[in-house]
């Protein structure tokens, strides 16, 4: 949820650097900052708190300068503050990013053992370092980005403004957005099409593994691999308010499924110190006696947080080795309520607003037990009645069917297990940064997947027509299945249902034939020999199957009549991967069969009533 605003032509940029900002601060941030370059030299100004803190700075400064970069900053690596606001500096490079890069520590080292000195606990300023020494062998600006692309590994948007070429910005993009807006004689550049709507409606939207070269005149596109040149494709818009919020998409949900990478690296962004194995809630501390006399788990959610809550409980269970209880929030009598001072109560809710939970939390609190929350909107009720409140930091979810919610409360809660893990000493520091190593890597592999969305779209066109569907996971993924089934069926208004594949035997075969498809999540792994024998017995009935299987599994394709391919991905995290095809597959389906998509009939966001 960081803001990126960049702008080259004749007019003074702070202002409008400053104006671009304000229209993205409902992507929420901790600091920010802008760099100018005037008269041959670089001036950067960073603040802690909210752009009235930065301006209060500038009001006193000499902020003239027609290039420049700004930035809001919600903490990836290092604590929100001065001097990890960007922009960072390295020598005469200045640059802005968005994203997560996974090798910095590697970089990190290497940067320092060569004798230079880092002035911030960022990862960001990694990547200026590395620019600086391209440029220090004698390239141009955009030749020294694109050599230092070449060492990263992970998530970007990159603004970067160099002292010795002072007409120009080099950008990039990988599994982050950034879009460029033409003006008249001015080009303009940001993370979000609202910050360029006052200037332009001409925009330029980058895709995966692109860069730029911006100047007054236009931009330079190519590509990143291979350097060559990309056709511009301008887009005029003439968005609404509302039309800019939805990014330009027809529907709130699909924009909301396509954020999710963005939305994983926000949830994961400031908690994770790779270098220590270690997880961090400094806003949302649990009390270390808690911990310490921990006996007992109990999650209380509803809908798409029930699920998030069933593979809560394995993490729990199997890191922890904590017994864990799941309870649907309506089916918890208050008079059953058997918790007390030696049990974690967590409620999960992405509004922290719905009326059982809220009411489990009332419960939980009445006989001893210590109330935490995971919930994406701050300041609602549920967490002002939880002792503790782990933030999604999803940012807004518009659509009725909850999509983004799932994958970063699914985070949360996996975070939350390493966190607890560590402090219990049931994982060694040297494991818990392998596990976080393969979650920071998660939002690139989520990326790939809602890139699937147009093959998803041919697909849907072939199932839209069915009246039943049957979904089946085992383990970790069977809530997955049963989320699949839930947005399927909630606004396609398709009959669906999900099951424990082990279970099919036991009653829905029945039901198999060759009007009911079966969606079969069969990723690589400990489970996939028995995922695949059900597979090949619902075949036997001839009912056409869906399977989501792991990469470079070619097996699966004599089996199955149709096969998504998703990232492999560590088993613990395969559901992150497992979501956004079903819900693309759910929305494709719905859009095509015309039933409102976002406020699909008899549903509301919230449930706020028993």
């Amino acid at each position: 949820m960081c803001g990126i605003t960049g702008y080259v032509g004749p007019r003074q940029a702070a202002a409008i650097l400053i104006d671009g900002l304000r229209r993205l601060e409902y992507r929420g941030y901790d600091s920010a900052g802008i760099a100018l370059c005037r008269d041959g030299q670089l001036y950067v100004e960073r603040a802690k708190g909210k752009l009235c803190e930065l301006e209060a700075r500038l009001a006193t400064a000499d902020t003239r300068g027609t290039v420049g970069i700004g930035h809001t900053r919600w903490a990836t690596h290092g604590e929100p503050s001065d001097e990890n606001a960007h922009p960072h500096r390295a020598g005469d490079v200045v640059l802005v990013h968005n994203g997560i890069i996974e090798n910095f520590l590697e970089l990190r080292r290497e940067i320092e053992d060569a004798g230079r000195t880092l002035t911030s606990e960022t990862d960001s300023e990694i990547v200026a370092h590395l620019v600086d020494v391209e440029l220090a062998q004698g390239r141009s600006l955009f030749d020294a980005v694109r050599a230092a692309l070449g060492r990263l590994r992970g998530s970007y948007a990159l603004v970067v403004m160099h002292r010795g070429q002072p007409d120009r910005l080099v950008i990039a993009k990988n599994s982050s957005p950034l879009i460029v807006g033409l003006g008249e004689g001015e080009t303009l550049v940001a993370s979000d099409i609202p910050a360029l709507l006052p200037t332009t409606r001409r925009v330029v939207v980058l895709e995966e593994g692109e860069m730029a070269e911006l100047t007054a005149a236009g931009l330079d596109l190519r590509g990143i691999d291979d350097g060559l040149p990309r056709p511009v494709r301008v887009t005029e818009t003439n968005w609404s308010p509302v039309m800019a919020e939805k990014g330009g998409h027809k529907h709130f949900m699909l924009k909301e499924i396509l954020e999710q990478p963005r939305a994983l690296i926000d949830t994961i962004r400031g908690r994770v110190a790779l270098e220590d194995g270690e997880v961090f809630f400094d806003d949302a501390a649990i009390d270390p006696n808690v911990v310490r006399n921990l006996r007992r788990i109990v999650i209380a959610a509803c809908g798409t947080s029930w699920h998030a809550a069933l593979i809560g409980r394995h993490f729990f269970q199997d890191y922890l080795r904590i017994p864990t209880e799941v309870v649907i929030a309506s089916e918890l009598q208050h008079s059953h309520m058997l918790v007390g001072p030696s049990d974690l109560f967590i409620a999960i809710s992405q509004s922290g607003e719905t009326a059982d939970t809220m009411e489990a939390v009332r419960a939980a609190k009445e006989f001893g037990a210590f109330p935490t929350a995971i919930c994406n909107v701050i300041g609602s009720t549920i967490p002002r009645a939880s002792r503790v409140t782990f933030y999604t930091h999803a940012g807004p979810e518009i659509s009725v069917a909850s999509t983004k919610a799932l994958s970063t409360q699914i985070t949360v809660l996996y975070l939350l297990t390493l966190y607890l893990a560590r402090r219990l000493e049931r994982l060694s520091p040297e494991r818990a940064r392998t596990l976080l190593q393969h979650l920071v890597e998660v939002p690139g592999a989520v990326e790939r997947t809602v890139q699937m969305s147009a093959r998803i779209r041919d697909l849907a066109r072939e199932y839209a027509g069915y009246r039943n569907m049957l979904f089946l996971g085992r383990g970790l993924n069977y809530p997955i299945a049963l989320e699949g089934a839930l947005k399927l069926k909630e606004i396609s208004y398709i009959h669906a249902e999900g099951y424990p594949a082990g279970e099919m035997k036991h009653g829905p075969i029945a039901l198999i034939d060759e009007q009911m498809p079966v969606v079969v999540l069969a990723p690589s792994g400990s489970q996939y020999d028995r995922i695949f024998s059900n597979l090949r017995e619902v075949k036997a009935r001839k009912a056409r199957v869906i399977a989501l299987a792991s990469e470079g599994n070619a097996d699966i394709q004599r089996w199955a009549d149709d096969v998504l391919q998703v990232p492999d991905v560590h088993p613990d995290l395969q559901p992150l991967v497992l979501t956004p095809p079903l819900q693309l597959f759910a929305y494709h389906i719905a859009d095509i069969r015309g039933t409102d998509v976002d406020q699909p009939r008899n549903l509301a966001k919230s449930v706020t009533v028993h």
